[in-house]
């Protein structure tokens, strides 16, 4: 019997195993699918690592900006490994067994670097108002040691919600059915599993996604909105573009990866089919993660600026 199960009747066999359902339940269409999610995965890991490693090599981009991207990209890097590399085996096999602790594992890691990441988006849209509307104070007031606090925060916080969640939702008493109709341990297909009332787990994945990613929308929101209103209050054209553009990418991130994560989470039960839950999944889970680099980097002149200096000092020391 798994540790964490209540093991109120006896009687009954306590499941250990469970059986995701997987992508798809057409084995050519799987097959067909590996080498798009390898390269989506590569890829993510390439230009996330990338991305990384140049922040760190250009003293220009030492910014708070760039700190806190340094840490979306190390998040993301996590957030998609918790989950597409079992996804990818999965891929080859007719049945997609993976065991208890495995999927209380691969719930908890995935559910703390989601977490993780809803609190430093907040964080970042705090820091753009702060560049946007306190130009003068901005590094005084976004000193490094308050960044650093700030992303220890966003991981603490997700470690903490991720492990309430895990633990409420895999010390429920699993007797029965194990098919989980994912390609992933989702919190809300295990709890349906269920043989006692998970009423208790329902209430803490509420409450954490009330907390967490509705207080981290708050926070964006109520940034945006002193944005715009800093925006508006500057006379020139030029100066209201150039503000916009420093939080343009941001923006796009912020709505793309809530968007589609309430999408999921909140929406009522039979608004969405199971296919449908599983595609917008996919999309915040393994293509988010790939574009959150290539939203930053596409019409980021800082970043290609510094991309051509660090070729031009390796191309010199090659020589």
């Amino acid at each position: 019997m798994p540790s964490w199960s209540m093991g109120r009747d006896r009687n009954l066999t306590s499941v250990t195993m469970f059986v995701l359902l997987g992508i798809s339940e057409d084995k050519e269409l799987q097959l067909s699918l590996f080498p798009v999610f390898l390269l989506i995965y590569l890829v993510t890991l390439f230009w996330n690592l990338g991305l990384i490693t140049l922040i760190r090599m250009d003293s220009h981009l030492h910014t708070p900006m760039y700190f806190f991207l340094s840490a979306l990209s190390f998040i993301d890097i996590c957030y998609t490994s918790s989950i597409s590399p079992r996804m990818l085996a999965d891929l080859f096999k007719d049945k997609k067994v993976i065991s208890f602790f495995a999927c209380a594992s691969q719930f908890f890691l995935a559910s703390w670097m989601g977490q993780a990441e809803c609190c430093l988006l907040a964080a970042m849209a705090y820091d753009r108002y702060v560049a946007i509307g306190n130009p003068l104070q901005y590094s005084t007031i976004m000193a490094p040691g308050l960044c650093w606090k700030m992303v220890s925060a966003a991981l603490v916080c997700g470690f903490l919600s991720g492990l309430v969640e895990a633990i409420t939702g895999f010390e429920l008493y699993f007797c029965g059915p194990n098919v989980i109709q994912h390609f992933f341990c989702n919190i809300t297909e295990i709890m349906s599993l269920s043989c006692s009332n998970p009423f208790i787990g329902q209430m803490s994945l509420f409450l954490v996604i009330l907390f967490v990613a509705g207080g981290s929308m708050v926070i964006v929101l109520l940034s945006y909105g002193f944005i715009a209103a800093s925006i508006l209050k500057l006379s020139s054209v030029k100066g209201s573009t150039k503000a916009f553009n420093t939080c343009a990418s941001h923006l796009v991130v912020v709505t793309l990866f809530f968007g589609t994560a309430l999408a999921v989470y909140l929406h009522p039960s039979s608004g969405h089919s199971t296919k449908q839950n599983r595609f917008l999944s996919v999309f915040y889970i393994i293509i988010i993660p790939m574009l959150n680099p290539f939203i930053y980097s596409l019409r980021n002149k800082e970043i290609k600026e510094a991309l051509r200096r660090v070729m031009k000092r390796a191309t010199h020391f090659s020589h």
